[in-house]
């Protein structure tokens, strides 16, 4: 779906591009929240980028308009004077009256002014006078399908009172999309502006209240959890498939290359089939797996959950593809032993001389040859076996090293068991975290942090007989 831009900073960020061309959206919000200044903005963007607007309005005066509208430098006497907006001050029954005369004014302003981008403020007007209820919602059909019969892209700014903030009201099941901006109390001491695209028929969106300030320069939007160097990591940065469409959709593409993410999970929910696509993507985009085993996964249970995806651990194992470390005493396969990375026996000081000594050669080995790495590390096998203060130490060294070499790393972990303090530096440490639980009789999975800022509502995992064995809804 086309779409066009706000000219509100922040805000097609949210809308995922802009407002939908040809959409009518209805803004909402109480007196002093700037639904007027959203609204001239949207036009003035429109006039910048060569789409001529009509400013409908049934209450304010032009002048007034003029007036408020030339505190943030924009001069729209000289826009109408050019041809690129024009203000109209009507009362709603005579619009109405002329939206459905043939040839009547409002088709006349269209064709005049040849306008893609309209406002009317307000549609709450409508409400009163001594229409039904009926009549009331006919009128907003008709208003609907005028606007849709022009291919004018709306903003329809509507009051809203604070005893139908829980509510929604009829007009918003009418049209395409809502905006709703509120001023809430903070802190007990600050009013805080938040906007929440609550509705937009056929787009994904940014989900959640996100912040924004009236400006000198206007309205001015901070999409929640958008930080700067979220937005440097994705600079230039490719996405690799997880394999999962929706996680990809939610991702935008998948995992950021040479990132780090939080898989946290717990032993109810069964997780082995979304690391399974992931691992067996990594494959088969000729990436090498560095696998660090755990309690539960171990080399059986990888040859099995490869299996599944119709890829052979020996032979990956023998193109030096995988490599597998170990922190358990066990037995394996016969042929695997020999391809198994035994740290078994190793105390702190020696795991960390063996890093050194005998895992960074593989990685400039596979460097030097143009591979890509991808590494899947158990953190819960790492807080067993040497504790939490090894990854208090050694962690985020481990993971800036991976960063600055480009390597991408999924850790597993159980939040629940390393306790809150351990957890909070993970997810601090970290550029994603996925979390997945199950509840009753259903697995959900989230995405509660990424380099994009887009935080996912809860998906339902579905199990499904062929590859990849699971999907989200």
């Amino acid at each position: 779906m086309n779409t066009v831009t706000s000219g509100i900073k922040g805000l097609d960020t949210v809308l995922n591009g802009g407002v939908p061309a040809g959409a009518s959206v209805v803004v909402e919000g109480a007196p002093g929240t700037g639904k007027t200044t959203l609204a001239m903005q949207f036009l003035h963007q429109g006039a910048a980028v060569g789409e001529a607007g009509l400013y409908i309005t049934f209450e304010e005066l032009p002048e007034q308009l003029y007036r408020e509208m030339d505190a943030y430098g924009w001069d729209l006497k000289e826009l109408e004077r050019e041809g690129k907006l024009r203000v109209v001050s009507i009362s709603p029954d005579l619009l109405m009256e002329q939206m459905l005369e043939p040839g009547g004014l409002f088709e006349q302003l269209v064709a005049e002014t040849a306008a893609k981008r309209i406002v009317l403020d307000s549609i709450s007007l409508y409400r009163y006078g001594n229409l039904s209820v009926r009549e009331q919602r006919e009128t907003f059909y008709r208003l609907r399908s005028v606007l849709k019969r022009h291919g004018l892209t709306a903003l329809l700014i509507r009051e809203e009172s604070l005893s139908e903030e829980d509510k929604p009201a009829f007009e918003n099941y009418v049209f395409d999309g809502v905006i709703r901006l509120r001023l809430k109390v903070y802190m007990e001491k600050y009013r805080m502006r938040t906007v929440e695209v609550t509705k937009m028929r056929g787009r994904p969106l940014l989900e959640g209240e996100h912040v924004y300030r009236i400006t000198g320069e206007g309205i001015h939007v901070v999409p929640a959890r958008s930080m700067v160097e979220d937005v440097a990591v994705l600079k230039n940065q490719k996405c690799v498939s997880t394999g999962l469409d929706r996680l990809d959709q939610v991702l935008d593409g998948g995992l950021a290359e040479g990132t780090v993410y939080l898989l946290d999970t717990n032993s109810k929910a069964n997780y082995k089939y979304i690391m399974g696509s992931i691992v067996a993507k990594r494959f088969e985009q000729g990436e090498t797996v560095i696998a660090l085993l755990s309690s539960f996964n171990s080399p059986m249970e990888m040859t099995n959950m490869l299996a599944a995806h119709g890829i052979s651990l020996e032979e990956i194992i023998e193109k030096e593809r995988l490599y597998l470390v170990e922190h358990y005493r066990r037995p394996h396969p016969k042929g695997l032993s020999d391809y198994i990375l035994d740290v078994s026996r190793h105390s702190n000081q020696e795991y960390r001389e063996w890093l050194a000594q005998v895992l960074e050669p593989v990685f400039k080995k596979g460097f030097s040859e143009g591979r890509k790495f991808f590494v899947y590390y158990d953190l819960n096998t790492i807080v067993a076996e040497r504790g939490k203060e090894f990854i208090r130490n050694y962690f985020a060294e481990e993971t800036a090293w991976a960063r600055s070499m480009g390597v991408t790393v999924l850790a597993l972990c159980n939040f629940a068991e390393i306790g809150d303090e351990i957890a909070s530096y993970l997810e601090r440490t970290c550029n994603g975290v996925l979390r997945t639980w199950v509840d009753g009789c259903y697995q959900h999975i989230q995405v509660t942090k990424a380099p994009n800022g887009k935080i996912s509502e809860p998906m339902l995992v579905e199990n499904m007989e062929e590859r990849p064995f699971i999907r989200m809804v």
